[in-house]
């Protein structure tokens, strides 16, 4: 059994000694090199140690708190990094050191133990906020692909079996504050203050600590997913495919009809196995992103406004239910999307299979390269989701047939409640 967690002082937040360095180990983002740079410690092992505001894990940090309190788990517990290393070379890209290109994750993540080896023996708990593993996939619409002859096994990338050979890689957020304000156009301040006041001040050290420039978001992590040889991503004579779906569990797992995700994503990942069987490298990016990042409740409640507005949930006033509900059309706000695409090392996309005009403009915006652009084939878009697809396509989404009119969008009306 655990030891009790200790009741007797609780310790609310921090503040900067006058006089005194802001900690033992200073982070100083965009350093040519890991030992320059120094390490993230969020892990409250020992406090003294912390230069990062947050905690380790992402949205799982709560479940942690939940185990310990549990007494399931000691406090004190440190990870055995022991045969945890990337399966793959990840190797330091020009992009890491570009003043502002990559603010969003650790790009040394994946390398704790490599570069931090010593500080770790010596007892300070550096933790990975990347791992880099293999995997196989296996999805119904790849073997549908292989039985009508647009995909083939080869034994390598794609097996008899439909299982498709990948390096995946799961990367949690880490957020340079000073280059998320930048980014989003506000002052770091301003940011801090809002970030602390909108979890109900669930991070007073964003307010008492400017000095602690490092922040580990409660938030939903990336999953990378590399069809083919990780270093063809930086070489300049192969080609990439790439898709950067947001999640969507009812579609990505579920398979519901109401919009195109899950077809779209399963689409990317044919798209990818095909380049890297041509040798080059598919790569799908999955962003946690539920619902246009505004939950899965706020998606559901919106469903309903859409199917039980006058005149049906008609494409004509897609986005408007939304905001009636949310406050805001989409709260992904793609600028901080491109930042995993830099860590990789992308210069450039040769086929995008993306419709979205905002993650296509964010990705040109940060220097990518974009060549052509791949729209979901129509015999692939669910009956219900022609509202979804249309009134995007009238908001900027990308489509050779060009955008919709007024009156095609008032005739795109998707299945009544009472039909489901």
């Amino acid at each position: 059994m655990n030891a009790p967690n200790r009741t007797t002082h609780i310790r609310l937040t921090s503040h900067p000694e006058p006089g005194n360095a802001a900690t033992r180990f200073p982070i100083r983002w965009g350093a040519p090199t890991a030992a320059e740079r120094g390490p993230i410690i969020a892990s409250t092992t020992n406090p003294a140690d912390r230069n990062a505001i947050g905690a380790h894990g992402g949205s799982y940090s709560v479940y942690r708190a939940l185990a310990i309190s549990a007494r399931a788990m000691n406090p004190s517990q440190r990870p055995d990094l022991t045969n945890t290393h990337p399966t793959a070379e990840l190797p330091p890209q020009p992009q890491w050191f570009e003043p502002g290109k990559i603010v969003s994750l650790d790009p040394f993540g994946h390398r704790v133990a490599q570069d931090f080896g010593g500080l770790i023996g010596e007892g300070v708990d550096i933790r990975p906020t990347i791992a880099v593993t293999k995997a196989r996939l296996n999805l119904p619409e790849i073997l549908a692909a292989m039985g009508a002859h647009r995909l083939a096994a080869d034994g390598h990338i794609l097996h008899a079996s439909g299982d498709i050979s990948v390096t995946k890689i799961a990367v949690d957020p880490v957020w340079y504050l000073p280059g998320i304000a930048e980014r989003f156009e506000t002052s770091e301040t301003e940011l801090r203050r809002t970030l602390f006041e909108q979890t109900g001040g669930m991070y007073p050290e964003l307010v008492t600590r400017p000095d602690l420039k490092v922040f580990l978001p409660p938030i939903g992590s990336i999953t990378a997913y590399i069809m083919g040889e990780v270093s063809a991503i930086t070489d300049p004579k192969r080609r990439v495919a790439c898709r950067v779906h947001d999640e969507c569990n009812g579609s990505d797992v579920f398979g519901s009809d109401i919009c195109t995700c899950r077809p779209y994503l399963t689409h990317g990942i044919e798209e990818c196995v095909r380049e890297a069987q041509g040798g080059g490298v598919g790569l799908i990016v999955y962003n946690r992103k539920e619902g246009r990042a505004l939950g899965e409740v706020t998606k559901f409640l919106v469903y309903n406004a859409r199917k039980r507005q006058e005149g049906g949930d008609s494409a004509a006033t897609y986005f408007e239910r939304t905001e009636c509900v949310a406050g805001v059309q989409d709260a992904r706000f793609q600028q901080l999307m491109p930042d995993v695409l830099h860590w990789l090392g992308v210069t450039r996309i040769d086929r995008l299979m993306s419709m979205s005009n905002m993650k296509y403009d964010a990705m040109v915006q940060s220097g990518i390269e974009i060549g052509e652009r791949v729209a979901i084939p129509p015999e692939l878009i669910p009956p219900d989701a022609s509202v979804e697809i249309e009134a995007k396509k009238a908001a900027g989404y990308y489509s050779p047939e060009g955008a919709p009119g007024d009156n095609a969008l008032k005739a795109t009306v998707g299945r009544d409640l009472d039909k489901f």
